[in-house]
């Protein structure tokens, strides 16, 4: 999909609890692909989002993945859009990045995650205590791609990826 694809950006919100796993987690899954990985750190409920694609450009990324938080959520509209105009493509977590034009997303399917919630909240409505109730894992992901960014970054999604998606946004 990407010819030869060597050096990929992660845009992380610095102040996010998560970014250290985070980090460490895209970290060991490039060095498994042999792919060089740029972190791309961002601060504050309003970041510096052209100041981090300029980063990422500096770095010659072939490539980012946005790890999603609240302010960069926020800004996907705008992301999306640096993204398809530094001619990166971009993967993210949830259909709604790519809703807003970023190329594919792949995470668990919110529809699912709400249904259980709503189950969960029925239970514990009924009398069930929350502590009584069991954790669970999420186990329906969803794969979903922007056939417009990928025709615009000049991608061609190959069949096999194509056939796997869950959702196509033309």
């Amino acid at each position: 999909m990407i010819p030869k694809l060597s050096r990929v950006g992660l845009l992380l919100n610095q102040e996010d609890s998560t970014t250290p796993e985070t980090l460490k987690e895209h970290e060991n899954a490039a060095r498994a692909l042999k792919i060089q990985l740029q972190p791309v750190q961002v601060t504050g409920q309003n970041p510096d989002i052209e100041g981090a694609f300029k980063a990422a450009a500096k770095g010659r990324v072939g490539a980012i993945i946005i790890a999603t938080s609240a302010p960069l959520f926020v800004q996907r509209k705008q992301i999306a859009d640096l993204a398809l105009k530094n001619r990166l493509p971009s993967m993210y977590q949830g259909s709604d990045w790519v809703k807003a034009g970023g190329l594919m997303s792949y995470s668990t399917s919110d529809l699912e995650a709400f249904r259980r919630a709503a189950y969960y909240v029925d239970k514990i409505l009924k009398g069930t205590k929350p502590s009584d109730l069991p954790v669970e894992q999420a186990t329906k992901f969803e794969l979903v791609i922007n056939l417009k960014t990928a025709k615009a970054l000049g991608l061609t999604i190959p069949p096999l990826v194509f056939m796997r998606a869950d959702k196509v946004i033309k």
